[in-house]
């Protein structure tokens, strides 16, 4: 089921067939070494998050990068792809490969740059060949659909969450809602200048939310999500959206990793109410990662 209103997905919830009942959180993670990192120009055009006169230092990028891998090695194994220095903003994969269990899904991109991930015969090979999956190739359709960038998922529900905007249209909605196998899909508009969904909302677990009301066109979209987790949503304001603190992810039921930055964002009250949830927070420094307009959450492919 796709809807379009807030008074559907409200109407939709309320059936029992959406009771948590899936694995909440991925068996593993993969990512993708920055190598010679830079900003990508076109990226640039519709996130607003990057500042092309802020130049990262690929050396410190790529020591960033190694050090967030070895973090989360500590919840699942993680493996490593290495980089492509014609793929500037390679090192965010989520955006590009996704999984269902027992399928891989190729995303398409709305940037010939970001096009060329896609085009990746090594992570592919590696999902059929390693894993035994089936791939979905949505790159050579006629619609846009950049993957857990653009749709944040309640895997234990089986419910996405899709922003529709210049990263995402509604036939890639459709095309993912299909791919991933989700039960339910909502579409709404996300707000001017907002490019990706994961960067005002993030779903832990299956068990509460963070949401950046300021992210959404529309004010009734992110009080109807948090309808869903009553009493567990966490309210972002847009500064802390700007320091990337809904760019978040569970890859355990008991920890939500964000970068540094986006640690420090947070109120003392709110780091408290994480942990009365449940969640202890990991966090690792990503400041030159970040300066391509994306942040710990984007880096990371879930494998399910």
């Amino acid at each position: 089921m796709i809807v379009t209103r807030a008074e559907d997905f409200l109407e939709a919830i309320s059936n029992p067939a959406f009771a948590a009942d899936l694995p909440a959180t991925a068996r593993a993670a993969f990512m993708v070494t920055p190598l010679d990192f830079s900003l990508a120009d076109e990226s640039a055009s519709d996130n607003r998050y990057m500042d092309l006169s802020a130049r990262p230092d690929a050396l410190r990028a790529l020591a960033e990068h190694a050090q967030l891998a070895r973090r989360l090695s500590e919840d699942v194994p993680v493996v490593s792809f290495p980089g492509d220095p014609e793929a500037m903003d390679g090192v965010f994969p989520n955006n590009a490969f996704a999984s269902a269990r027992g399928r891989l899904i190729v995303g398409r991109m709305r940037h010939p740059v970001r096009q060329r991930e896609t085009a990746r015969a090594d992570i592919r090979r590696w999902f059929v060949d390693m894993l035994g999956t089936e791939v979905i190739d949505l790159s050579a359709r006629n619609l846009v659909a950049e993957l857990t960038g653009s749709l944040v998922i309640d895997r234990a529900r089986g419910i996405g969450f899709c922003g529709l905007g210049e990263r995402c249209d509604m036939a890639g909605a459709r095309a993912m809602h299909d791919a991933f196998g989700l039960r339910l899909t909502w579409c709404f508009e996300l707000a001017a200048g907002e490019y990706h969904t994961n960067v005002v909302l993030a779903i832990l677990a299956g068990r509460a939310a963070l949401i950046a009301p300021s992210g959404f066109a529309d004010e009734q979209t992110p009080r109807a999500i948090a309808s869903l987790y009553p009493e567990r949503t966490l309210w972002i304001s847009a500064a802390q959206k700007e320091a990337f603190a809904a760019n978040a992810i569970c890859l355990s039921p008991d920890r939500v990793w964000m970068s540094t930055r986006a640690r420090a964002s947070l109120t003392t009250e709110q780091r408290e109410l994480l942990d009365s949830w449940g969640f202890a927070i990991g966090s690792v420094d990503l400041g030159e990662i970040e300066k391509a307009g994306g942040s710990l959450r984007c880096c990371v492919g879930e494998v399910f």
